[in-house]
């Protein structure tokens, strides 16, 4: 409602002694004036500006006659002040303008500015006027006085001698004798039948009262603590006519406040606590209403230390409380109790370093015009003792304190209620919570967390067509809109009244003192009346609302005293001849709009329909008026001024489905009216015979009458609901939604029967369910299930002065005040109360109907969450307990096993047996899991099951995820599993087991703890240094067995067990010849695939059939089989020709880093590692394309960026050639490499078709990759079926060197030699495309079949180590290839360990990168 803002200003009293310092500060009944007094002055300030207007000084003479002053308080006209004295005198002030037309102040003006011009107002409005202080009359009392009180025209004054006198305002008392309250009698109601008790003690009297208008009496506090309300029972006002009541709890009054709108009384208490009252309407008792007290919870430190009550305060609009205590400080409250600010704790009560600053004490407070200010004298002044040692410090100097404040719309224009948005108003400026962009094709599509989200760059506001702005305008961020309002519309007509804004956010329309302005935020320019007479002569006075483009208001014509409803259209010039203006035959209070209808409450009691409906008449566009139906109200209403809202709905107590006419559903069913904070309902009487629609004109049928008011609610502050209708949603949008301040909220909900069936007659139709919320609701998103809110937060600047004398200074006191938006998800609460009252079915449908929601998995939660904390701490045993219901509820959610998981993973352990034992076995939830393929979830269950069972359960579970996880290629989750099953294994023999969930982020989570390996799993443990070895030792992937061990012997086992389940998942992936999954899961976990393919050589690494293998790579990698050219009768391939041009070319263009590398170039690693992870991201899918569309889009190659070199790397060759075609710059490349070589036009087709015939890019390093790696391993059978897969021949030049210079297995000589020629068959019958190659590496083969033949003895085959020849160990041999053959490399370049080394970088670099995503394989081949 209300929110402190900025810091607050100070007024400096004029310089004095401390014992002149003010104590009391009083507005006048407009609050423009303010009187200030000290002990023997009275000073009357300005508001706007706030200056010092005059002050009177009491003559010393005088002055110990009458004593120091005590109160003030103004005339209703603010002609004349009554200040009462300490020695019982009242002296009467008349404030007279002296100097005629002259001020104290005007505001200066360059010549020639239109402000100059003949402004009517204009001297009144922007000037402090010069006023004279009088002293007129003095009374003497003869008793020192409690309290001054103007009611009407008289002052009522209490004395301490238990009189109350009745005083006219000229300081006489018209001959009326003093009432003696001994002689009133009190009891506790007003019923005739119960004589009222007397005060039967003598000296009892008033300490404080305040007047009533609307009860018509006063609230009073006695003396003696005693609290009661005095009315006069006739007209006269004489002892024998008054009658008080009473209420019997309360015994420690203070003070007391009035609020006239809600008709409460509000008593402050000794205890710190206020206690709010309200008369009841057929007895006349006083009801306690609610109380505003501060709880333990939010301040254990000062609850209850804060002392008695010392004022109470409501704003001049009624619709907040400010409260301050003897102790100090300040609190504010809605008007039902809904605590919005207190300044005893966070930010307001501590420094930055921790120390307790003093709270302000305040001596007296009054709020200034609208409630934009609040006005303090604060308690300085005459507690402290440094004022003297200390003259010139700014701070002690006594003086005033301004509180800004921001308040919502809500409570001075109710009508705003029917809209999405929040808005706020200051002095001079409005914040929205929208204005930023809007998705303006599906409004509900974006997702609603409470973050910083970036908004998307769209048109900036959605399009008119829709009716509700989307989710992420509305939610968006924590910042505001502001729109500071105009500057010469304020001039003249500050403080701002009203303000509202249209549905779709994007105009706002503001009244001042006169007329008013509207501002559009696409155009951000403000739109004023132009002719200036037109603005000063109408006073907005029932609020303003937005109808399409149309301004609908009501005013008073000050020309012609008359009120009048007028349409402005938004569009056209702001101006009256534009304006349709239809005559009101009394003063609108209220006015609202719904759908095509305007309802108006008047100060008559009578409620007005109009209808409004656009006319385009010739060129000017208007809205015509007229009145549809009147409503009179004043057999219910006992003051106009208690309606707070009166708004139409189409909610009723029927649904729609039992109407007889269903589109009736949707029309002006009831009216809603609240009366001082009673819901009042008041619904069409169907009862009747009905009008059939068809027969009559709509514009001429007969609105149907309305039934007698029911009352639906108590203590309502607000109330939301709206016209628009969905379907799918119709429990959120047929609802009713109440705020109740400190109740928390309700909604009155619909209930449906399902499938349409006839309801039952004694089932309600609709059903009122309260629920409590966070934060004070200031809109809510009907489909969102979301509230909106603002909260006051605060910063601290007193770091920035440190220096002693700043100590003090207003930035140092106070926190500097901002306002941030807030959001509350509501639906969670919903569900369960409809829960709890057996409506399962109801709270299914409204479940099911915002299951789309963003948020709904976190609404299941929350509601599992709070149900569960509710009754597994409970100390009393439940009779009835919810959970199990809520359990079986979310079942019916395809999300139950996730939403049972994350509860379960943020509630405590010990509440977990009484989870599980309503939502089953975690066992059983950890299988459905894994049925249904939700890893993530499942590894959620083992952390559970890890708490909850013996090790050797979870680790059985865990082997399941682990196999399951790395059958789909979960890479991240078989990283946490590896983890997983170590932490356990080390942890046995504890009972119970720790509990990995420290360690363990989100399933989706990054691991950081491979970030940083940069160790080789090859070298000795001797070489680690010891800092780095106690990392590894909990941190390590399993290493082959060939490795050194980092773990302690107690681990050998587990790592056993985890590398047994490796190397059989490994195993399968090569017999299914899945050598991309193969290198996938190698450079993922960090698996040595080198020492286990040595081991594997002859077993598992053998291939079994070339011809499978060699099309199982072909699907794989998306490498297209050969095909031959038409031409290919005339091939070049007789000649060699092509032959040394296409190798040529492949060599200088194919970026084939990994077998390029250079050992002392760190880049190299980075090279080879992104072979595995380059192709994550939207690149991939190109290559899909790509490969899918055809030969001649398969031109990678030919990028220049490979003249580079090692220093480019693969990933940014890989971006920039993937989806790369043959264009001229590419060419340009091959032409300057082999400018000496003509080709001709069948040699180029060749090329082409060669290249064509190549795989995409990735592909072809990956295969290199994987070549490497097989070469290193030994596994040369492997190497072979690579080497045919991209037709090199310098590859099997390079195996047949190998198998020449080192002993070989006979075996796999007879292996390769059978496979070569299996594929050789293969390629005869079925894939031609080979046949070239194959004839091209014709005498390799024969030289293979020779060795085969020669070869007799076999031998093991050794692990390479360092002192192999170069050719075995250079990655660099293949690419040193050229037309001599295949040349050598100096030793000394290379070694065989930092060959190991290199590898083992890689796969660790490799995990630096993004995990490898499941599925980015899923492709076709062409």
């Amino acid at each position: 409602m209300y929110f402190l803002s900025g810091w607050p200003k100070r007024l400096l009293w004029p310089l004095g002694s401390p014992a002149e310092a003010p104590f009391h500060v009083q507005s006048d009944p407009q609050r423009t004036f303010f009187a200030v007094l000290a002990p023997a002055r009275l000073s009357i300030w300005y508001s706007r500006p706030s200056v010092l207007i005059v002050t009177y000084k009491e003559p010393a003479k005088s002055s110990s006659q009458f004593g120091s002053y005590k109160e003030a308080e103004w005339r209703p006209d603010s002609t004349m002040i009554a200040v009462s004295t300490a020695n019982g005198y009242i002296l009467f002030f008349h404030i007279t303008s002296t100097r005629g037309d002259k001020y104290l102040y005007e505001p200066v003006y360059p010549k020639g500015s239109p402000q100059m011009k003949g402004t009517p107002h204009f001297k009144e409005e922007q000037c402090a006027p010069a006023l004279d202080l009088e002293m007129r009359k003095i009374l003497d009392l003869q008793a020192p006085i409690m309290s001054l009180q103007s009611v009407l025209e008289d002052l009522l004054v209490a004395t301490s001698d238990g009189l109350l006198h009745l005083i006219h305002w000229e300081g006489m008392t018209n001959g009326r004798k003093a009432i003696n309250l001994c002689t009133v009698p009190f009891s506790v109601d007003l019923q005739s039948s119960r004589a009222g008790s007397f005060l039967g003690f003598a000296d009892v009297h008033i300490r404080d009262m305040e007047y009533c208008a609307t009860l018509d009496g006063f609230a009073v506090v006695f003396n003696d603590g005693k609290v009661g309300f005095i009315t006069p029972v006739s007209s006269r006002f004489t002892a024998e006519q008054l009658h008080g009541v009473w209420p019997q709890d309360v015994v420690d009054g203070t003070c007391v406040a009035v609020n006239n709108k809600y008709r409460l009384m509000a008593f402050g208490c000794a205890s710190g606590s206020v206690q709010v009252y309200t008369i009841d309407n057929t007895t006349g008792a006083m009801l306690l209403s609610h109380k505003l007290e501060l709880t333990a919870k939010q301040y254990p430190d000062i609850w209850n230390k804060t002392g008695a009550v010392k004022l109470v305060r409501w704003s001049p609009d009624n619709s907040v409380v400010i409260v301050t205590w003897e102790y100090g400080g300040l609190s504010l409250w809605s008007v039902f109790g809904a605590q919005l600010i207190c300044t005893l704790g966070g930010d307001f009560a501590y420094r930055s370093d921790g120390t307790k600053k003093d709270p302000l004490k305040i001596n007296s407070m009054s709020w200034g015009a609208e409630g934009y200010h609040l006005w303090v004298i604060s308690g300085f002044g005459s507690q402290n003792t440094e004022i003297e040692s200390d003259p010139k410090s700014v701070v002690k100097q006594p003086g005033i304190l301004l509180f800004q404040f921001i308040k919502s719309v809500l409570t001075v224009n109710p009508c705003m209620s029917n809209q999405e948005q929040v808005l706020l108003q200051g002095e001079d400026r409005l914040y929205l919570n929208c204005g930023e962009a809007s998705q303006t094709q599906n409004p509900r599509s974006s997702s609603a967390r409470r973050e910083h989200k970036p908004s998307r760059e769209k048109s900036p506001f959605a399009d008119g067509g829709l009716e509700s702005q989307g989710l992420s305008t509305l939610l968006g961020h924590r910042h505001w809109h502001v729109v500071q309002i105009s500057s010469i519309y304020l001039e003249s007509n500050w403080p701002i009244r009203f303000s509202a804004i249209d549905k779709l956010g994007q105009n706002i329309a503001v009244v001042g003192k006169f007329g008013f302005a509207h501002y559009s935020l696409l155009t951000k320019k403000w739109k004023l009346f132009g002719n200036i007479t037109q603005e000063q002569n109408m006073i907005v006075t029932g609020g303003l609302a937005w109808w399409n483009d149309f301004i609908v208001l009501a005013c008073y014509n000050i020309s012609d005293h008359q009120e009048e409803l007028r349409v402005y259209l938004r569009t056209s010039n702001l101006d009256n001849a534009f304006a349709h203006v239809t005559k009101a035959p009394a003063e609108t209070l209220l006015l609202s709009v719904f759908r095509d209808m305007v309802i108006v409450f008047r100060a008559d009691c009578s409620i007005c329909l109009y209808g409004i409906e656009r006319k385009s008449d010739g060129p000017n566009t208007t809205a015509s008026i007229q009145v549809l139906q009147e409503v009179s109200m004043s057999r219910y209403i006992p003051h106009p001024f208690l309606v707070v809202s009166v708004t139409l709905t189409s909610v009723s107590t029927e649904n729609g489905i039992t109407l007889k006419m269903p589109q009736q559903a949707r029309d002006a069913e009831s009216i809603m009216l609240n009366l001082a904070g009673q819901l009042i309902m008041m619904q069409r009487d169907r009862s009747g015979p009905q009008i059939r629609e068809k027969d009559s004109h709509p514009n001429q049928r007969k609105l149907l009458p309305f039934c007698p008011p029911v009352v639906l609610a108590q203590s309502v502050e607000n109330v939301w609901t709206t016209c628009r209708a969905n379907k799918q949603k119709r429990h959120l949008l047929e609802a009713l939604w109440l705020s109740c301040g400190g109740a928390g909220m309700k909604v009155w909900l619909p209930l449906f029967p399902r499938d349409h069936r006839k309801p039952h007659s004694f089932l309600s139709q609709r059903i009122m369910l309260p629920f409590h919320i966070n934060i004070y609701p200031l809109a809510v998103l009907f489909e969102d299930a979301l509230v909106l809110g603002a909260v006051n937060d605060t910063l601290l600047y007193d770091s920035l002065y440190t220096r002693n004398s700043a100590r003090e200074q207003l930035e140092v006191l106070f926190p500097f005040c901002v306002v941030e938006r807030t959001s509350q998800i509501y639906l969670h609460h919903i569900l369960r109360q409809l829960l709890v009252r057996n409506l399962g079915e109801q709270a299914l449908l409204l479940a099911q109907s915002c299951t789309a929601l963003p948020y709904f998995p976190h609404v299941l939660e929350l509601m599992l969450h709070e149900v569960l904390e509710e009754e597994a701490t409970s100390r009393e045993p439940i009779p009835d307990p919810l959970l199990p219901t809520v359990a079986k509820f979310i079942t019916e959610f395809p999300l139950f096993l996730q939403t049972v998981v994350h509860c379960a993973r943020k509630t405590e352990y010990a509440l977990w047996n009484y989870l599980f034992a309503a939502v089953g076995n975690p066992k059983d939830l950890f299988e459905e899991c894994l049925m249904a393929q939700d890893l993530d979830t499942a590894a959620s269950y083992l952390i559970i099951l890890q708490n909850m069972e013996v090790p050797a359960v979870s680790r059985q579970h865990a082997t399941l995820l682990f196999n399951t996880a790395l059958e789909q290629g979960k890479w991240d989750l078989c990283r946490h599993m590896i983890r997983f099953l170590k932490a356990i294994g080390s942890g046995e023999s504890e009972t119970p087991p720790p509990t990995p969930t420290a360690q363990e982020p989100s399933s989706s989570g990054g691991f950081e703890f491979f970030r940083n390996r940069s160790i080789s799993l090859s070298q000795s443990a001797d070489t680690v240094p010891a800092g780095k070895f106690s990392l590894q030792k909990t941190l390590s992937m399993p290493s082959g067995p060939s490795g050194k061990r980092w773990s302690k012997d107690s681990d050998c086992a587990e790592n056993m067990y985890i590398d047994m389940m490796l190397w059989r998942h490994a195993r399968r992936l090569l017999e299914e010849v899945r050598l991309k999954d193969l290198g996938c899961f190698a450079a993922q976990l960090g698996f040595e695939l080198i020492s286990w393919l040595c081991k594997e050589r002859t077993r598992a690494a053998r291939v079994d059939n070339f011809v499978i293998a060699l099309k199982r790579l072909h699907k794989d990698f998306l490498w297209p089989l050969p095909i031959i050219p038409a031409s290919s009768l005339s091939s070049p391939f007789k000649n060699g020709k092509y032959r040394t041009v296409g190798e040529q070319l492949l060599k200088s263009q194919s970026a084939d880093p990994f077998l390029n590398l250079e050992i002392d170039s760190g880049v190299s690693n980075v090279q080879r590692s992104q072979s595995w992870f380059g192709n994550i991201g939207p690149t991939h899918h190109e290559i899909d394309t790509a490969s899918s569309h055809g030969p001649q889009m398969q031109d990678a190659f030919l990028s220049p960026l490979s003249n580079k070199g090692d220093e480019c790397s693969i990933g940014s060759a890989t971006d920039l050639t993937e989806s790369s075609s043959m264009v001229d710059g590419d060419w340009t490349m091959v032409d300057e490499n082999f400018s000496t070589l003509s080709l001709t036009q069948s040699e180029l087709e060749h090329i082409s078709m060669e290249l064509a015939s190549k795989g995409p890019h990735k592909s072809q390093v990956q295969l290199r990759y994987l070549l490497h790696i097989f070469m290193e391993a030994g596994c040369l059978d492997w190497c072979i079926v690579i080497g045919l897969i991209l037709r090199e021949s310098s590859i099997i030049n390079q195996i047949l060197v190998i198998i020449q210079s080192s002993e070989v297995d006979g075996e796999m000589l007879q292996n390769i030699k059978t496979g070569l020629h299996a594929v050789d068959r293969w390629a005869s019958t079925d894939c031609p495309g080979y046949k070239p190659f194959l004839n091209i590496i014709k005498p390799q083969l024969q030289k293979l079949s020779e060795i085969t033949e020669e070869q007799v003895q076999l031998e093991a085959f050794q692990p390479i180590t360092a002192g192999k020849t170069p050719e075995q160990t250079s990655p660099r041999a293949e690419e040193s290839r050229g037309s001599s053959g295949h040349g050598s490399i100096p030793q000394g370049e290379v070694g065989g360990s930092s060959m190991v080394s290199r590898k083992e970088e890689d796969t660790t670099q490799a995990e630096e990168e993004e995990p490898f995503q499941d599925g980015t394989y899923d492709c076709c081949v062409s």
